[in-house]
Order: structure tokens, then sequence, then C-alpha cells
């Protein structure tokens, strides 16, 4: 079978301009019935002469990775993440769409949050070797086959809690207008107690955090599609009451302030 290649700029990449070409990596969309529930399988390759530290800003996605002799289940991350990147390898990976986890697992998905656990744990030992399986094929499209016969054996099946969760963080995601967990609450007619206990439970982060992720990810990617950034005028348009704020929740999770940051992009950009 053949996956449509996936292309658009929301990477999470962090350090990179959007004019930048990323070589060896690629994102495919995933088979019509298993797009309910997953957001795309992504393949990274590498053949480096010295080491690379990679970071990216997390989504509400929990994702399955698989490298050669690891199978792991990452849980929603809060923080940035950062690998070093060394010698030759390869990573295959699912990323779920959230609320897209939930229906194949046995428990909520906050107990995965912050968490990388083995496979195994997860599904049992037929996942022991879906690593060497998939990544026996060095064509993509094989290799996600394989994975998507494992996901299909858990027999997922969509329900309202899960589809509802979906829904709301892809309206957070596309609505940079909401920036307060009681706007969501109200446009979906829910208590801000019961969207709360939805999030724990098919998403793993609370709406809060769901909100603020998704404007400083958009922050992020302004930035590296921009040539000048107009500061008081971007805080305003992601929700912020003040640039300040902003700032502190930038350098909360990026671990610089905007300005700098920004800077930083700029000065990848004259050496490229």
């Amino acid at each position: 079978m053949r996956y449509q290649p996936k292309h658009d700029p929301h990477n999470g990449l962090l350090h990179f301009k959007a004019s930048r070409s990323l070589s060896g990596y690629a994102r495919y969309f995933p088979s019509s019935d298993l797009a309910p529930f997953i957001e795309h399988y992504w393949t990274v390759e590498w053949d480096l002469p010295q080491p690379v530290l990679r970071e990216t800003l997390p989504y509400p996605s929990a994702h399955i990775v698989l490298e050669p002799g690891v199978a792991q289940l990452a849980g929603v991350h809060t923080k940035k993440f950062s690998r070093m990147l060394e010698g030759k390898s390869r990573v295959l990976g699912v990323k779920f769409l959230p609320g897209g986890l939930r229906p194949f697992v046995d428990r909520p998905v906050w107990a995965f949050t912050d968490k990388v656990v083995d496979l195994g744990e997860v599904f049992g030992a037929s996942a022991a070797h879906l690593c060497d399986v998939a990544l026996a094929h060095t064509d993509h499209h094989a290799a996600i086959s394989v994975v998507e016969s494992f996901l299909r054996e858990r027999d997922p099946r969509t329900d309202a809690a899960s589809s509802l969760a979906a829904r709301i963080a892809q309206c957070i995601a596309t609505h940079r207008d909401i920036c307060q967990v009681e706007q969501v609450a109200t446009r979906f007619e829910l208590s801000i107690r019961a969207l709360q206990r939805l999030f724990r439970e098919y998403v793993g982060a609370s709406p809060k955090w769901v909100i603020c992720r998704y404007r400083l990810q958009e922050a992020a990617e302004r930035m590296a599609a921009a040539d000048d950034i107009d500061w008081p005028e971007i805080a305003l348009e992601l929700g912020y009451s003040d640039q300040a704020h902003f700032i502190r929740d930038f350098r909360r999770l990026v671990g610089t302030a905007p300005a700098a940051y920004f800077r930083t992009l700029s000065n990848a950009a004259d050496t490229d």
C-alpha cells in the first residue's frame, strides 16, 4: 500500500527557519479506517559525522516510537523534548490525535503523561518484535503497513467521548481567539469540571495546558516564517493580556525569551 505524504509546517521543530529543508524527515497520512485515531506517521533518518541536537515543542499527542532495538509508547510531554542524534539510525513513529490513544489502551491517557514506557508493557508480548519487523523494511510504506496491521489488531473503536476530545483539541488549535478554558466549556456546552475530566481521560493534559501550548506553537511557527516581529502585536493576537505574560510562558517552555530565540533563527538563516 502507498500512503499519502503529509506536507505542512506544523512539526514543532525548534531552531529551524520555515524556509530551510529538513532532510531525512517525512510524514504520511494514515489509512482511512485509522484516521479517527492517528494524525500521521513520521520517520526520521540520519547519517551524521557529528552529533546534532534536535529539540521540539510538545503537542497534546502520544506517540509510538520505533527504532532499532526499541519499541516505546511516549505519552504527552508537557515540556520541550530534546534528543541528540548521533551516527546512523532511523526512527518510525505514530502520532496519535488528541483522544486517539485512549481506544487502544486500558487506562486513562494521563497515566502516560511525561512518561516513556516499553510498548510490551502496554500491549503485551505481541509488541515485543514490532520494531524489528517494521524496521526490516527500508521502504517507508512497507514499514507503516506493518505498524497499521499491529494497530488494527488492537480493534480500536471510536466513541462519543474520544471524538469530542479530538474535536475540542482541533477547535483550540485552529481558533487563536480561544485563550481561556471558560471559552471552550461554553462553546461545547460543558462544565469546566467535565471538560477537565474529559481531557484527563482522553488527552492526557489539561485544557489550560493545551490552549497555552497551541498558542506558543503558533508563536514559534510565526517566528520561523517571519523576517521581523511586532512583539506587542503577536502577544495580543495570541490572547495574552500583556507582553510580559507571553514572554514568561515562552521562556518557561523554550528556555529563552522570544526575542532571543528569534535572533537564533535569524543567525541560523544567515549561515545557511
